[in-house]
């Protein structure tokens, strides 16, 4: 034994035997390194590729290949979804990988949505390339909220399910929406520099407010619904593959249609502390079952306040002992028979 582990509060370290050597802990070290950098590497290049995309993209629409260039953007979308994934599975989360993947978001769904929607539909329009700096700009600005979002950990439990605004990724392909309007059915009003200027500011302010939207990391799909949900997924191969325009189309519609439901969710759950570390399919369960014990309850009422408000403005009194309004029905007399409507105007009535 060496006179080093021999030494009081030295911890004895068994060098690691490979092939019939001993690793010495210079070489361990070298080793682990090297992992490390082979790790952070794999992510990186996703990332580095997605901007490579991204940039080619707008090569492409400038030569007038809208098709490839769509393909493109849409590539570095699913690649700027999976780089992340990819170094959280790998244990290579960096700070520097994040703030690649920030630049990368920048450029691909910032610069090069309003560089591809201005060269194919509003080129020589100065107002068209004021409409997109003012949409990058508003994509930078959800960016860089969304960073320090993701360092409050203070934040409730259930707003991890949200996104504050729409989503980069998504805003960049709602914004090319009159792009593929084009592409499928050609020019129309929809291709208009007003329409289309009024489009853009709207993504904008979409992606910087403060509108929810869903998030699909909280998303789960429940075994009854697998059968269901592969069929779709084969509905948009064979549609991505015939008219991948058209999908895009029920793409932004479907996501559009969606918000409404996550504004009223997140509204839900954040007036009710008690479900704030509850997950989503609890909070779902919560809420059917408040619906199931008063049911109805927002219809009934709103309706018989109407009527009765209608009833004042028009001067209508119910008289005393009749059943419905309008239905001439009244209390039965003694002899088991209702009245008749005209009873009230005659004489003996």
């Amino acid at each position: 034994m060496s006179p080093r582990a021999d030494r009081p509060g030295t911890p004895h370290r068994t060098p690691a035997r490979v092939a019939g050597r001993v690793r010495t802990p210079a070489e361990q070290s070298r080793l682990r390194r090297q992992a490390s950098a082979g790790r952070m590497f794999v992510p990186s290049a996703l990332t580095i590729l997605a901007i490579c995309a991204g940039m080619t993209a707008i090569r492409f629409a400038s030569n007038d290949n809208i098709n490839a260039a769509l393909a493109l953007l849409v590539a570095a979308a699913l690649l700027d979804g999976i780089d992340g994934r990819v170094a959280r599975l790998m244990g290579a989360t960096t700070k520097i990988g994040a703030e690649i993947d920030s630049l990368a978001d920048a450029i691909n769904f910032g610069v090069v949505p309003a560089f591809l929607v201005y060269l194919t539909l509003m080129e020589h329009a100065d107002i068209g390339w004021l409409i997109g700096l003012v949409y990058t700009c508003a994509i930078v600005l959800r960016l860089a909220r969304f960073n320090t979002l993701l360092d409050d950990d203070d934040a409730p439990a259930y707003t991890r399910d949200f996104f504050v605004g729409v989503p980069a990724p998504a805003a960049a392909i709602i914004a090319l929406l009159p792009v593929g309007l084009l592409q499928q059915f050609g020019s129309g009003w929809w291709t208009s520099l007003p329409v289309v200027c009024t489009w853009l500011l709207i993504v904008a302010f979409l992606a910087a407010s403060r509108v929810p939207t869903a998030s699909l990391k909280a998303a789960k799909v429940s075994p009854r619904a697998l059968p269901v949900l592969l069929i779709l997924v084969a509905i948009g191969a064979a549609l991505l593959v015939t008219f991948p325009y058209v999908l895009m189309i029920i793409g932004i519609a479907g996501y559009a249609v969606h918000i409404p439901f996550a504004w009223r969710s997140r509204r839900w759950v954040a007036s009710r502390p008690e479900h704030w570390d509850a997950p989503p399919r609890e909070r779902r369960a919560e809420r059917r079952a408040m619906a199931r014990e008063t049911p109805g309850r927002r219809v009934i009422p709103r309706r018989r306040q109407t009527m009765k408000k209608s009833q004042a403005r028009l001067g209508l009194h119910r008289p005393a002992g009749t059943g419905a309004v309008g239905t001439g029905t009244g209390t039965p007399r003694a002899d088991g028979t209702s009245p008749h409507p005209d009873d009230a105007d005659s004489p003996t009535a």
